[in-house]
């Protein structure tokens, strides 16, 4: 009922209420000719007209008064219904390939974290490990025949060292003897040759020694383990080992299994396709997209409530977590172009993120339901920024 229509309707309220007139007394026969007399304006037109009056001033005067009070005071709770629930979807993948012998699951099963989803034929990682097992065990037995040519090295330099001196003290007394003439000449000849074919053997068993300490990284006393060559074949057996672990998949969080119906035994997978997801129910937010006009006074830390369409008698507490880095139509396949043709201001979205401080677990919260959020920024609108700047002159002065 607009304000027209309830003036008027007082007005026959006030007419309804009015007194009636007395009835007018017999006219004598003499009095009968006589002309009329006009009567005095009765105080009920006087009346009517100031109730008229006084709706049409104080009715409008109050609605203003009301609706402004409204407004200053109001502004502090921001609300949308543009809101969602979300919870984390992890796709669920084989490390490893191979053919799928044993599944545990259904579509929409819940499950725990570490419980198994389904196992993959473990016979070719077995032999592998035992295959890599194999190469440790030669790679270190290796290491040890460089060890023990290291020595060997060792004990060849020796004994070509005491020959060389044999050979030395031979040829010096071949020199000695040549020299006072008792000794021939081809005595001594002998006796050089036999020097440096000794001295030519000790160069080859010095040079075996640095190849045999080389093969063994450079220090003869290095623990087997470290070499190089064990430390490969380890590698090779821990990742054989890593890889028969994988044909178990376990679930990594509490969740809820989907898009699995047509996930069969006897089934090829490949390593690292995407065969299922799982939907985590331990991380659960909401991802709210207000308008930009609403975002003013919102920050990260604020209180705020949450109303679940699938639950409207229960309300969620919850923070905000952060305010996205821009608006949906930044990050869109085909962002506006606003610089060419004709341009319309449409106010934009940004998604804010709230996190749910006290989800109730015997509730069932599924990803992507519908809610209503409302923000406590805990600042009204107070009064226009004029008045402000008023107030603030007549301070300073």
């Amino acid at each position: 009922m607009n304000a027209v229509a309830k003036i008027d309707e007082k007005v026959t309220e006030l007419e309804m209420e009015a007194p009636e007139k007395p009835a007018a007394a017999p006219i004598p026969a003499a009095a009968a000719v006589a002309p009329p007399v006009q009567p005095a304006p009765a105080p009920v037109k006087k009346k009517r007209r100031l109730g008229r009056f006084l709706l049409m001033v104080a009715l409008p005067a109050a609605l203003a008064i009301g609706g402004g009070y409204v407004w200053v005071t109001g502004g502090r709770y921001q609300e949308t219904e543009n809101a969602n629930l979300q919870q984390a979807k992890v796709s669920i993948a084989s490390d490893t390939a191979g053919r799928i012998v044993k599944v545990d699951i259904f579509d929409n099963q819940l499950v725990k974290q570490g419980d198994e989803l389904f196992a993959i034929d473990p016979e070719p990682y077995r032999i592998a490990l035992a295959q890599a097992d194999a190469a440790v065990a030669g790679a270190r037995l290796n290491v040890e025949q460089l060890r023990a040519a290291y020595g060997q090295s060792m004990a060849q330099q020796k004994s070509d060292a005491s020959q060389v001196a044999f050979a030395q003290s031979q040829f010096d007394r071949a020199a000695d003897l040549a020299q006072k003439g008792i000794n021939a000449k081809s005595s001594l000849d002998e006796a050089k040759n036999d020097l440096d074919k000794a001295k030519q053997q000790l160069a080859v068993a010095e040079q075996g020694i640095i190849s045999a300490k080389a093969a063994l990284g450079g220090n003869p006393d290095i623990e087997t383990d470290k070499h190089p060559t064990v430390m490969a074949a380890l590698a090779a057996r821990d990742k054989a080992a890593y890889d028969l672990a994988q044909t178990t998949v376990k679930a990594p969080a509490d969740g809820i299994v989907s898009q699995a119906s047509s996930f069969k035994v006897g089934q090829y997978v490949g390593s690292g396709t995407p065969l299922f997801s799982l939907v985590e129910t331990g991380d659960t937010w909401i991802d709210a997209n207000f308008k930009e006009t609403q975002l003013t006074h919102m920050k990260p830390g604020q209180k705020a409530e949450i109303v679940v369409d699938t639950y409207p008698g229960r309300t969620f507490e919850a923070t905000v977590k952060a305010i996205g880095a821009g608006t949906g139509a930044e990050f869109s396949l085909l962002p506006a172009q606003n610089a060419t043709g004709n341009w319309v201001k449409v106010t934009q979205r940004i998604p804010v993120r709230l996190e749910l401080t006290d989800a109730d677990a015997k509730m069932a919260l599924r990803t992507g339901m519908s809610a209503t959020v409302t923000v406590d920024t805990g600042v009204a609108r107070g009064l226009p920024s004029i008045f402000g700047h008023a107030t603030a002159g007549e301070a300073a002065q």
